[in-house]
């Protein structure tokens, strides 16, 4: 009688990981999905017109003409924060005196940038390139 049981506990635990890794299949699909690429994202503006370029991106930052064509750049920036620097910095001071030993170093924040140039030829967005860290 133990025996039965024990087989049954058994596929019955076989059957509930089973059906447990078959639910996180999606979960994991979902964490691995991502929105488009930064080409994809700006292959949509090729073959329109720099009026309606503006108005999406706002007013560029530099403008160039060479050789028939018309160069509009913008700039994105964004602070994150990052990970302090390893190891520590200055004897700690609080409302007692000084103490003794060091306190972590704070967080820092640095600034991503990225800037996207289009290429106009005949008033429509030909081609773009980017640069910059920032840029993703």
């Amino acid at each position: 009688m133990l025996l039965i049981w024990w087989h049954h506990a058994a596929s019955h635990m076989r059957g509930m990981k089973r059906l447990a890794a078959l639910m996180m299949v999606p979960a994991l699909l979902a964490g691995c999905a991502q929105g488009p690429t930064l080409d994809q994202r700006l292959s949509t503006f090729v073959g329109l017109g720099e009026a309606e370029l503006v108005s999406a991106l706002g007013v560029p930052v530099r403008v160039h003409e060479a050789e028939g064509r018309r160069f509009l750049q913008f700039e994105q920036r964004r602070n994150v924060a990052v990970a302090p620097a390893p190891g520590f910095y200055g004897p700690a001071y609080g409302p007692w005196g000084p103490r003794y030993g060091y306190w972590p170093a704070p967080p820092g924040i640095a600034e991503l940038r990225c800037e996207l140039t289009f290429t106009l030829r005949e008033g429509r967005v030909e081609t773009f390139t980017y640069r910059g860290q920032g840029c993703g």
